[in-house]
């Protein structure tokens, strides 16, 4: 029980651990968009009725993605590949740092879908707090893809691969 208890007031505090850097970077590349923390997304990774929408290349995907999550890709994006998803569900996006998934967030509420968040930080910061990804196999995995080496600087915790 001490042990829980401990966890549960250390678990949130890493997502404190993001630089000032990394924090100043993501203002430059977010707008108004509603966001959730990772911390509140991982409560939500299995849920029923909560769509993960991985909005990263398929390349990307492979190396790691969240469980469950769907990749939708962001140059080839098509609303077509999410007609599935009631447009009153919960939907969360994300990508590497959140740039491309807040774009991909704002077509679907366009589209009309109403419950949309997108993951702060994205799988970096989720990765650099050591929250769980998996592989195109779906084995646990801690490697990410950086991207590019210009946006891989930013994972800290985990193998990255491009």
């Amino acid at each position: 029980m001490k042990l829980f208890s401990i966890l549960f007031v250390l678990i949130p505090l890493l997502g404190l651990c993001q630089s000032e850097e990394y924090k100043n970077m993501l203002k430059e590349h977010y707008n108004d968009f509603p966001t959730i923390s990772p911390e509140q997304a991982k409560y939500k990774l299995n849920s029923n009725g909560v769509f993960f929408l991985d909005t990263r290349s398929k390349d990307e995907y492979n190396i790691s993605h969240l469980e469950n999550a769907i990749q939708v890709g962001y140059d080839d994006f098509s609303l077509s590949s999410v007609r599935f998803i009631p447009k009153n569900a919960e939907i969360i996006v994300y990508c590497s740092i959140g740039a491309r998934s807040q774009n991909i967030g704002e077509q679907l509420k366009k589209a009309g879908y109403t419950r949309i968040k997108n993951l702060y930080g994205g799988l970096f910061h989720w990765a650099n707090i050591g929250y769980p990804m998996v592989d195109s196999e779906g084995n646990d995995t801690n490697k990410i893809h950086g991207y590019s080496k210009d946006w891989g600087k930013w994972v800290k915790n985990g193998m990255v691969v491009y």
